[in-house]
């Protein structure tokens, strides 16, 4: 699981030393991560981003480099927990809820971009829905 996986803190430095090796005297501003205190992230993605920001930093044209991260599908489920604790600093009672969250896009962050090279690799799309035999068959789609 290690080496599939990339702790947060590393991914962090990764993407820090990836611009400050490249070009120490550019600014890296990181956003999109401030209430996220822990997670585990691709290694594989991990090592491409730090080439995507190495990419950046050295292009003569950068100041500085935004760095930002958010949600690729912009309706997302949460998790609310509205935990209360007591005297003893421990739980006394939790409720558990949900909530989507609608979040903006990256087109919002893209606007001023004269070239941008998009590198995900495409979202599935489900547009073969058939039902046979009274079951739903699911065919992806491009």
């Amino acid at each position: 699981m290690k080496l599939m996986h990339t702790k947060l803190t590393e991914f962090v430095q990764r993407m820090v030393d990836a611009a400050r090796l490249s070009a120490p005297e550019k600014k890296l501003n990181i956003s999109g991560m401030e209430n996220v205190r822990t997670a585990k992230l691709q290694s594989l993605r991990t090592g491409r981003i730090a080439n995507a920001v190495k990419e950046i930093a050295e292009d003569d044209d950068v100041e500085s480099i935004e760095f930002i991260i958010c949600p690729r599908c912009p309706e997302t489920m949460h998790t609310v927990i509205v935990k209360g604790i007591g005297k003893e600093g421990k739980g006394n009672k939790a409720i558990v809820e949900t909530v989507d969250m609608l979040v903006p896009t990256e087109d919002i962050y893209l606007v001023d971009c004269e070239q941008v090279v998009d590198r995900r690799p495409m979202m599935s799309v489900y547009t073969d829905v058939e039902v046979k035999d009274g079951e739903t068959q699911v065919q992806a789609g491009a």
